[in-house]
C-alpha cells in the first residue's frame, strides 16, 4: 500500500487525478461491456484478421469468441464488487483483465484491438489503486451453505454421469457429463442426452440430479440473490441493509444532517472515505439515498441505530443536528456506546461550545466563530485568503 502511494505521488498531477476509485471501476465496467460486445460482433459478422489467421486454429478463435462474452459478464460482477470496495472484486478483476486481452488477441479480428488496448491500460491503473479496495466479503453461514450445495450438486452430477456414461446416450467426455447435469438441474432438458431405457441405475441417477439440482438452484437463487433484491428495495426506501451494515469498519459516523453537515458529507464522498449518515429527517434521507449515500433513517440520539451503524468500530463520530440541545443528547449517547472514539461536534450557538464539551465531545467547533475570524483576517490582510477562496468556491 505504501509503495502504491509512493508511485502515485511521483506521477504528474493529471495522472494522479485519473488514479481514483471511480476511474478503476469505470475502466473495469468498460472492459466488461467491450468484451461482451466484441465477442458477439466477432461471432456474428467480423471476418478474421488475415495476417494472424493462419497461425491460430479455427477452434481456438471460436472458443475465444464464445468465452469472451462469458468473461465480460464475469467482469461486470467484478466491477460491481469493486464499487462496494471489496478486495475479492479487485482480485477477480485484476485476474480477468489479462484474460480479456488474450481473448481479444485470439479472436483474430481488427475489431478486438480496442478491447486489447483498454484491458492492458486498465491493469496498471487497477494495480496502483489496489489499496482502495480492502473490504472483505462477508457471507452468512446460510449463503456459504447454499453456494456449497450448488457446487456440490453440479460436481455430483458431473462425476456420476461420466461414471455411468455407458448407460447414457450422448455422454462421452466430462464436458458432456457437466452439460447434462447443468441442463437437467436447470430443467431445460433439451433431450439430446438421455438415460438408456434399460438402465435402472441411469434413470434413478437422473431423477436424483433433477431433484437435487432444482432444489440447489432454488436455494441459491433465494439466499444469494435475495439480499441483492432486498438491498435495491431498501435503498429505494433510504435504508441500509443489514448486510451493508455488517461491512462497516473504520468509518466516519455522521449524526444528523442539514445545511451544516451537507458540505461535510460532500467532502467525505469526494475523498472516497467510508461513512454513514444517521438522520431522522425523512426528506434528507430520501435525498441522500437518491445520491447513493449510505443513510440510516432513525433518531441519532437513540442507542439502537448507533449500534446498527457500528459506532464501536467507527474511526470518528461527527455530531451536527442543527440543534445544540439535540447535539448534547446525541453526544451523551455516542460517548456511552463508544468511550474511546473521537467525537467532533458543531455548535450552532457559540455560547453552547463548553456545554457540548462537558457532554462528552472531544472537539467542538463553532462555524459562526470560525467564519467571523476568517472574515476579519481577510479584511485586515491576513494570509488565509487561499483557505477563504476554497470555502467560497465550494458554496
Amino acid at each position: 500500500m505504501v509503495v502504491a502511494e509512493t508511485l502515485r505521488s511521483r506521477l504528474p498531477e493529471n495522472w494522479q487525478r485519473v488514479l481514483t476509485t471511480r476511474a478503476a471501476i469505470a475502466l473495469a465496467l468498460a472492459v466488461a461491456l467491450l468484451s461482451v460486445a466484441t465477442a458477439l460482433f466477432n461471432i456474428g459478422v467480423a471476418p478474421p484478421y488475415e495476417p494472424l489467421d493462419p497461425y491460430i486454429p479455427d477452434v481456438v478463435q471460436q472458443t475465444a469468441r464464445f468465452t469472451g462474452a462469458v468473461t465480460g459478464f464475469m467482469m461486470v460482477v467484478g466491477a460491481l464488487a469493486l464499487r462496494r470496495g471489496l478486495r475479492v472484486g479487485w482480485w477477480m478483476t485484476i485476474l480477468l483483465l489479462p484474460l480479456t486481452a488474450a481473448q481479444g488477441f485470439l479472436q483474430v479480428s481488427q475489431y478486438s484491438v480496442p478491447l486489447i488496448v483498454l484491458s492492458l491500460v486498465s491493469i496498471p491503473i487497477l494495480w496502483l489503486t489496489r489499496d482502495r479496495f480492502s473490504k472483505t466479503l462477508s457471507l452468512s453461514t446460510t449463503q456459504i451453505a447454499a453456494g456449497a450445495a450448488l457446487v456440490g450438486v453440479q460436481a455430483y452430477g458431473t462425476i456420476g454421469a461420466y461414471a455411468l456414461r455407458d448407460d447414457f446416450e450422448g455422454i462421452e467426455t466430462p464436458l458432456d457429463a457437466f452439460y447434462f447435469t447443468l441442463i437437467t438441474s436447470s430443467t431445460v432438458g433439451y433431450g439430446d442426452i438421455t438415460p438408456n431405457l434399460g438402465s435402472i441405475d441411469a434413470r434413478l441417477f437422473t431423477m436424483s440430479v433433477l431433484v437435487l439440482g432444482v432444489s440447489s438452484f432454488g436455494l441459491a437463487a433465494g439466499v444469494l440473490l435475495g439480499p441483492a433484491i432486498q438491498a435495491r428495495i431498501t435503498k429505494t426506501l433510504g435504508i441500509m441493509t443489514e448486510s451493508e451494515l455488517e461491512l462497516l469498519s473504520d468509518h466516519v459516523l455522521v449524526l444528523g444532517y442539514g445545511e451544516l453537515t451537507e458540505p461535510i458529507v460532500d467532502e467525505l464522498a469526494d475523498n472516497d472515505r467510508e461513512f454513514v449518515v444517521v438522520t431522522s429527517d425523512n426528506d434528507a434521507s430520501d435525498a441522500l439515498s437518491r445520491h447513493d449515500i449510505p443513510v440510516i433513517m432513525a433518531d441519532p440520539s437513540d442507542e439502537a441505530p448507533l449500534h446498527r451503524a457500528k459506532i464501536e468500530q467507527a474511526s470518528a463520530v461527527l455530531v451536527a443536528t442543527n440543534e445544540d440541545a439535540q447535539d448534547a443528547l446525541t453526544i451523551l449517547t455516542a460517548r456511552q456506546l463508544a468511550p474511546d472514539t473521537h467525537i467532533v461536534a458543531a455548535a450552532t450557538d457559540r455560547e453552547n461550545t463548553k456545554k457540548l464539551e462537558r457532554a462528552g465531545a472531544d472537539t467542538v467547533i463553532s462555524p459562526a466563530l470560525i467564519g467571523g475570524h476568517l472574515l476579519v483576517r481577510s479584511v485586515l490582510g491576513g494570509d488565509d485568503s487561499e483557505l477563504i477562496d476554497r470555502i467560497l468556491n465550494e458554496e
